[in-house]
């Protein structure tokens, strides 16, 4: 938790610079626009979803850089990721995608992620610890709750809601910065708006990271549905009560694909974790839901 606040804090930080500067640049002093509230608007929708864009256009490659992703192929002549790069096409033909590339990352962990910008653009890895853990109809359900996420549009509905918190975080905190700006003595008045403005962005940030984390929490139940309905619904229990066995070792260093997995970590505060209990999840699909 400690760490993905001091990332939130830290690009946000950044963000702020950048802003600055290009504001300084445009002779848009006060951090206000000539076109007033208005103009504001469509700065902060073009800076928020702007952002979020790029991010899902490089999350596929970010992905092969970060995890170091090996791409298989299916002729590798190894029987276990031949399996896994012939599983997934077959999965992706149940559900009507594209084939999305197949990789696999080395990492102790017993997890497995999709992510890319759409859905003929996409990547499904797993984790060699994965590899070694599961027993293959476990695997398999693990794998069908990837595809599910890409055959749901997961990774763009995501980048849709975060362009859309991240617009709304920027114009609130500008417009308050604003009004402390003049309401303050002018020579403490762009020192006190800037700070009210870095402030407002971290705290506003993290309560848009709550509805973020609320949907991220719903779209794994709705994922776990896919896996049943690929691989079987006992399959993807069994698949869940596995991976509660694991959760120590999960692995939390690359917080940017921490919602992606399957897997999460344990947190202290449910309203921000980014995946719902495995318990829950289990109970869900024993429920039929």
């Amino acid at each position: 938790m400690g760490k993905r606040i001091l990332l939130f804090i830290v690009t946000n930080i950044a963000i702020m610079v950048t802003i600055s500067i290009v504001f300084t640049l445009l002779g848009l002093a006060g951090y206000r626009l000539p076109a007033g509230y208005g103009g504001l608007a469509v700065f902060c929708l073009i800076w928020g979803f702007g952002g979020a864009f790029i991010s899902l256009q490089m999350s596929r490659w970010i992905a092969k850089r970060g995890m170091g992703v090996q791409l298989v192929d299916g002729n590798s002549g190894n029987a276990s990721l031949d399996w896994l790069y012939m599983t997934v096409q077959r999965q992706a033909r149940q559900r009507g995608l594209p084939p999305p590339e197949v990789g696999v990352y080395e990492s102790p962990e017993v997890n497995a992620f999709a992510t890319g910008p759409s859905k003929r653009r996409s990547l499904v890895a797993v984790s060699t610890g994965l590899l070694r853990t599961l027993r293959p109809n476990e695997a398999e359900a693990v794998l069908g709750h990837e595809v599910a996420h890409i055959g749901n549009g997961d990774m763009v509905t995501m980048t849709l809601l975060q362009g859309v918190i991240n617009a709304f975080v920027m114009f609130f905190a500008r417009i308050i910065a604003n009004v402390v700006r003049n309401s303050v003595d002018e020579r403490i008045a762009w020192v006190a708006s800037f700070a009210v403005l870095i402030v407002l962005q971290i705290g506003l940030g993290i309560l848009g990271s709550l509805i973020t984390a609320a949907f991220s929490r719903h779209r794994e139940f709705r994922a776990d549905q896919g896996g049943a309905e690929l691989a079987g619904r006992e399959n993807m229990i069994a698949a869940l009560r596995r991976l509660m066995t694991t959760r120590d070792l999960v692995d939390g260093s690359h917080p940017a694909l921490a919602s992606f997995k399957i897997a999460g970590r344990k947190s202290w505060m449910l309203m921000l974790a980014s995946h719902p209990p495995l318990e829950q999840r289990i109970a869900a699909l024993e429920a039929g839901r």
